[in-house]
Formats: C-alpha cells, structure tokens, sequence
C-alpha cells in the first residue's frame, strides 16, 4: 500500500478516536441538565459519567481486541462507529435516567471496538521505523483540555 494511503487511514482513524472522545466528553458538561431533567442525584450521575461508561468499556475491550486479532479490524471499526453513534443519538432521546444509562452503556460497548483494532491496523499500515510517529499522532485525537484552559498534567 502507498504511503499516502497509509496517510489517510491514520488521519480517518485519528477522527474517529477524537470524535470517541468528544462523545464521552458531552454527558460530562450536561451534568445539570440531565439531574434537572430526570431528579438524579449527584452518585448517579457520578456512576453515569463515570463507572458505568468506564467498566463496560474497560471490560468489552478486552474480547473485543482478541477479536481484532481474528477478524476483520475494518469491519469491527465500522461497527462499534455504528452502535456508538447510534447509541449516542438514542441518548439523546432517552425518557428516563434508565433509558439514559442503558444507551450510555451502550455507547462505551461500542468505542470499545474501535482503539484496539485501529491501534492493530495502524501498526500494519506503518512500517516500523514510522509506527511510532503514526500512534502518537492517533493518540493526539484525545488532547484532554482542563476546566483552567491548561492541559491536564501541566
């Protein structure tokens, strides 16, 4: 494959990994509304932003990087993009806290899929001496900006 090619993958997949990270970034900032809305408290918004999203995640990664090594890494990227976004949208139509958290699930079910097995593709599109350069430049689709304008870490 050309090195342009390889070129627009990593820059689709970096996309992808900043659009992951700007959903699971949006529940954070409707905290209020969503507790006005549904009459939750403080832990469950906590667990709602915070575990819930995090251990499916953590927990459906796992398989679904096993599966990476199986099967069709394009294929599992197109899927997780669906059910995310899909399941993103059906956030956003949610009638009750549950309805909010099951989709939120979801969610991180589906953005599971898509780190390991873009991580996995880009280390076959890059050769070894550029590898390093192509997964620091994905992995500069989750740039995390503090409340104080300073990145975290500073």
């Amino acid at each position: 494959m050309s090195r342009g090619y390889a070129r627009y993958v990593l820059a689709v997949l970096t996309l992808v990994y900043m659009v992951s990270f700007i959903d699971r970034q949006i529940l954070a900032m409707l905290v209020e509304p969503i507790k006005a809305e549904f009459g939750v408290s403080d832990t469950a918004m906590g667990l709602l932003t915070g575990l819930a999203f995090v251990f499916f995640y953590t927990l459906a990664g796992i398989p679904i990087a096993r599966l990476a090594d199986r099967a069709s890494r394009k294929q599992i990227i197109v899927v997780s993009l669906a059910v995310w976004s899909f399941m993103t949208a059906a956030s956003g139509l949610a009638r009750s806290f549950t309805q909010l958290a099951v989709a939120r699930v979801l969610v991180g079910i589906g953005e599971a899929g898509c780190n390991p097995s873009a991580q996995s593709l880009l280390a076959d599109y890059f050769p070894p001496r550029r590898r390093a350069t192509a997964l620091a430049v994905y992995a500069c689709g989750v740039f995390d900006i503090g409340r104080d304008g300073y990145e975290l870490g500073d």
